[in-house]
């Protein structure tokens, strides 16, 4: 079971347990759909208005009135009312009233209270906070606790630590060295990273109570990272070498302690373009089985998580390891994947999980449910890297505007395109369109397609629709997951679930972060591809049950009160924006969305009518 580390705004003791509030207010007052429960402390109950304990023998009938009076005037912190509720298990939606008292969930069904805030949630959705399993959040925390742009997707809850990258444990004096890392591999400005968090730990347990003490917006939890453990007890021999039986061991004891201390699990990554600065593959990537089925054993005995990304090379043997890594722990393992660009890799996938799972391995795998690759455009990005192209791309978003309106610069920048080839076949680039992101790439919205249909080259129409669009034309050069019926497929499987947003990395790349409202308006309400149901489902319990957390993903009474309030029918993704909000100036992506009445984590709104608070109410989940 994961226990939030404690938040005393929330009411929670700092160890992590729950503290009664005292509180001169009635006792709450829990309504089940099918029957009226009232729970009472009693050193609470007085005598309602004009009515008077007269005597023992009235007491009984003065308690019941006492009863009824609380029952008709209590007031809960919020109550939702009248919204189509999605609980998470995948059961069909009711209508029904929420309600919500400090940082739970009180009551669900009819709710005859009034809340201190009351939500009108009539023709709206009502769901669990989304759960997102993949996010490198690691770094923009530290800047931006706010978590951009996830509550403003719905997102509650986020996992950090992912493909065996984190930044403890540390050595003191060894914190560049992961810095430079995750630049390297995550695209995330090392200078950023350095200047942006205080490094004022060494162990994980301490990394986690320094993240807490920035006040998350939302829930995140962290997973012990591979290439920090193999540095903290090999050195430098982490990225070439193999380790001795006795290093094995204190990788394996570091992963316990790490664990004990609150990380939720162990992330490793076998990708060989997961690259060093110089170059070398990040540690851990070559490691052998019996490195990673004894740090496997650690994980078992403290009922954690292991999440890893293949080495896509050798698909067979790494699903082989996978395998005997579930079967060490017997417990959650998650991998990440791509989905081939044929019509059938889906199903082929699908039947990889299942005989991979062999009905006894808890396996499950995650992609990401479009399309993506990288955005080009005017404000990062360029097409066409030489000549020409190259002084564009070293002025600032303002001077190369201002360039394209020099008839003899633009000529250049032509007759340039045109004795080289582009970084990206055009046929590969696509328009993403004007106001809002159209990610079906259709043949028609390529670039070569338009340059066709406009007798123009590819250059030209590049620098006409940045011209007509102010320099905000964005492009998508889409790299994996092009077959969309294929990774449809996958996504609808019975042991795959969508994420690999990779929130917080490749921030001046790519934008996939509003994943969740993606599949809400794409999967579920436009294609009917996925129920509402089943759909919240995927976003909710089942990626809670992977992360450890029992008592989030699910509209139940008890539960922490994580919920979205959404108009689903107006809901929709804005356009990716380009901020240059990072420490140092550094340029990022980020996409809004519309739709989002209100988001409550932990009780407390997040978002109301699509726009952020400012409200801090997350807590740091220790497993």
């Amino acid at each position: 079971m994961v226990v939030p580390v404690g938040n005393p705004r929330l009411g929670e003791h700092p160890a992590g347990r729950e503290v009664k509030r005292k509180s001169k207010a009635p006792p709450v007052t829990t309504i089940e759909p099918t029957r009226t429960r009232i729970t009472t402390n009693f050193n609470c109950i007085s005598a309602p208005p004009n009515r008077k304990l007269q005597s023992r023998e009235q007491g009984s009938t003065a308690l019941v009135a006492t009863y009824n009076y609380l029952e008709e005037n209590y007031m809960h912190d919020i109550v939702i009312r009248g919204g189509t509720v999605v609980d998470g298990s995948g059961a069909e939606p009711i209508i029904a009233d929420v309600a919500v008292d400090a940082n739970r969930i009180t009551a669900i069904g009819s709710v005859p209270q009034t809340g201190r805030t009351e939500i009108d949630a009539g023709g709206h959705i009502v769901t669990p906070g989304f759960v997102d399993l993949h996010t490198h959040l690691d770094a923009q925390i530290g800047w931006d606790p706010f978590l951009t742009p996830l509550p403003q997707h719905g997102v509650t809850s986020a996992l950090m630590g992912n493909c065996g990258m984190t930044f403890a444990p540390v050595r003191k004096g060894h914190y560049a060295l992961l810095a430079e890392m995750m630049e390297a591999v995550e695209d995330i400005p090392a200078a950023a990273i350095i200047g942006g968090l205080p490094w004022n730990w060494e162990s994980f347990g301490e990394y986690l109570t320094s993240i807490e003490n920035l006040r998350p917006a939302i829930n995140v939890g962290g997973l012990v990272g591979h290439c920090a453990v193999r540095f903290y007890v090999m050195g430098e021999g982490a990225v070439d070498e193999q380790p001795s039986d006795k290093q094995i061991a204190e990788m394996a004891e570091l992963v316990a302690q790490s664990l004990d201390a609150g990380a939720l699990g162990f992330s490793t990554s076998r990708l060989l373009s997961h690259l060093m600065p110089d170059g070398r593959p990040v540690p851990g990537t070559f490691a052998q089985p019996r490195e990673l089925l004894a740090i496997a054993e650690a994980v078992a005995e403290r009922g954690g998580l292991i999440q890893a990304v293949p080495n896509l090379e050798c698909i067979q043997d790494e699903l082989d390891l996978l395998r005997q890594l579930a079967a060490v722990t017997h417990d959650r393992v998650l991998f990440s994947l791509t989905v081939d660009d044929h019509r059938d890799a889906g199903h082929e996938i699908n039947s990889q999980i299942k005989n991979l799972r062999n009905g006894v391995h808890d396996i499950t795998a995650t992609t990401y449910l479009r399309g993506s690759g990288v955005l080009c455009g005017l404000v990062n990005t360029l097409p066409w890297q030489t000549g020409a192209w190259l002084k564009l791309a070293q002025i600032s978003f303002e001077d190369r505007l201002a360039s394209l309106e020099d008839h003899t610069f633009r000529a250049r920048l032509l007759e340039d395109a045109q004795s080289s080839e582009p970084v990206f076949s055009p046929e590969k680039i696509f328009w993403l369109g004007e106001s809002q992101p159209d990610y079906n790439y259709r043949p028609e919205n390529n670039l070569q397609s338009i340059a066709t249909a406009n007798d123009e080259h590819p250059a030209t129409t590049f620098l006409r629709l940045s011209r007509e669009t102010s320099g905000r034309a964005l492009f998508m050069v889409r790299l994996f997951n092009s077959q969309r019926d294929a990774v449809w497929d996958v996504i609808t499987g019975e042991h795959a679930l969508p994420s690999l947003g990779d929130a917080g990395a490749h921030a001046g790349l790519i934008m996939d972060a509003g994943w969740c409202t993606y599949l809400l308006t794409e999967l579920v309400r436009d294609s009917g591809r996925m129920s509402l149901a089943e759909g919240v489902r995927r976003m909710t319990s089942a990626p809670a049950r992977l992360m450890g957390l029992s008592e989030r993903g699910l509209l139940r009474t008890g539960q922490h009160a994580d919920v979205n309030v959404i108009d689903l029918g107006r809901l929709s993704l804005g356009m990716p924006e380009y901020r240059h909000d990072f420490p140092g100036g550094a340029g990022r992506f980020t996409q809004s969305a519309a739709g989002y009445k209100a988001t409550l984590c932990n009780g407390q709104m997040v978002v109301r009518d699509d726009e952020l608070t400012n409200t801090r109410a997350g807590v740091v989940f220790r497993r």
